[in-house]
């Protein structure tokens, strides 16, 4: 049997926790140390499984990675891989980005389809749509993107989806870009913080890089980029799990390296449900009683409140006081823990893109699995809250985006501990 968690009730949360670097950010800009010869030493990168498969594909491709504490190196020297393999493409999504990065130094890629977290269609035709208008030819064969670029040219594209803009399309694009003759301006870019990350690290590296954060970003080719020396943004989905989790427990919380501009939203809603937030130097405190008053949340792309954090937040919302509506406007598919929640005694029920959920005034603990990576930890703060015992399965998913999660919890007093294979 594979690892799983025994999470018992825990009382109150009381501490310190520190936030560790951004998975969502450092994927991409682990790709954009394609588009330089020279190393480059990367900061705060969390020790998560989606940056151990990133590095695989790195490595496939010809590129020397080593990673030691929180410190990674890159080495690309003159790489020579264009291929990313399905074995490793389909363990996550992100692992796209290199797309862009191999058009623009090498004039051709092959990627697999990328996989990840079953939470409903993610289509790749915005990062397909945005290379095509710089020049790039695409085919799919065998289940893998074949793209030839034999001189990429600046343009102005559009890059608004169905849902919205995407974050991944729009930093693939943004990193051929650099490379490319010409002007590129990407009208509706997404606006989210691990895109301003990105395009610090492109401008570190040299490239012209403007109008990030906002929704028309102009980026200038040039020649050539170098290596730099970077260190990651902290991980706001990693804090505002944290931040739910003491409120879940009616705790006092201080969570260390969470920025209050990148969480505005969760921030906003969490005050609105009777929590108190206090905004400190570098850090934010919650202060809960329970339970939390019932709100309405609607996901939105940045700066509204974030898809990662929707299972969580109807977690907390399955044990307030009153009715809740929770709209999923990014990923309407995205509400497989639904049925894991109920199985624990939460009163949810799903009408299209929205769940309803009624208030309980407590959970029982179930045998329940993670389907995908934040449904693993909604399940994990809804154990904390419940009667008896919960058993998550599914640890995989959880493992691709949070630094061993459970240690954080355990040391603000949660009982919570994993069972290894040899224990199960």
């Amino acid at each position: 049997m594979a690892d799983r968690l025994v999470i018992s009730k825990s009382g109150p949360l009381r501490g310190t926790v520190t936030v560790h670097g951004a998975k969502n950010a450092v994927l991409p800009i682990m790709a954009a140390c394609l588009l330089a010869e020279e190393p480059s030493i990367i900061d705060n990168v969390p020790h998560v499984a989606d940056v151990i498969s990133m590095i695989e594909i790195l490595r496939r491709l010809g590129v020397q990675v080593a990673f030691t504490g929180d410190r990674l190196v890159v080495t690309p020297g003159r790489y020579d891989g264009t291929v990313a393999p399905y074995d490793l493409v389909s363990r996550m999504r992100a692992s796209i980005c290199v797309l862009g990065p191999l058009l623009a130094r090498h004039g051709k890629a092959q990627v697999s389809m990328p996989g990840g977290c079953v939470i409903g269609p993610r289509p790749i035709d915005l990062h397909l749509k945005g290379l095509q208008a710089l020049g790039a030819l695409f085919t799919i064969e065998h289940g893998y993107i074949v793209g030839t670029a034999k001189a990429l040219k600046g343009a102005r594209l559009h890059l608004s989806g169905a849902f919205g803009s995407s974050v991944l399309a729009t930093g693939n694009v943004m990193m051929a870009a650099t490379l490319t003759k010409g002007t590129t301006i990407i009208e509706h870019a997404a606006c989210e913080p691990e895109v301003i990350d990105l395009a610090n690290f492109l401008k570190a590296m040299g490239a012209r890089v403007e109008g990030h954060g906002g929704p028309v970003i102009r980026v200038e080719g040039v020649a050539r980029l170098h290596g730099v020396h970077y260190r990651i943004i902290p991980d706001r989905i990693e804090a505002g799990t944290l931040m739910i989790a003491a409120a879940i427990s009616g705790g006092d919380v201080t969570v260390n390296d969470a920025r209050p501009d990148h969480l505005g939203a969760v921030i906003d809603k969490l005050c609105e449900a009777n929590v108190t937030i206090e905004k400190q130097n570098g850090s934010i405190r919650l202060r809960a009683s329970k339970p939390v008053q019932a709100v309405d949340v609607t996901t939105l792309p940045f700066p509204g409140f974030p898809t990662d954090v929707q299972a969580q937040m109807m977690a907390l919302m399955a044990v307030s006081r009153g009715v809740s509506v929770l709209t999923e406007k990014v990923y309407p598919e995205r509400f497989m823990h639904i049925s894991e929640l109920n199985r624990m005694g939460a009163s949810i029920a799903r009408e299209g893109s929205s769940a309803i959920v009624k208030g309980v005034e407590r959970l029982s603990g179930a045998p329940v699995t993670g389907s995908d990576l934040r449904a693993s930890a909604a399940l994990v703060l809804a154990g904390m809250t419940a009667d008896n015992h919960t058993e998550l399965s599914g640890l995989e998913h959880l493992d691709r985006g949070y630094q061993n999660l459970e240690a954080q919890l355990r040391q603000l007093g949660a009982n919570i501990r994993r069972l290894s294979q040899a224990e199960t």
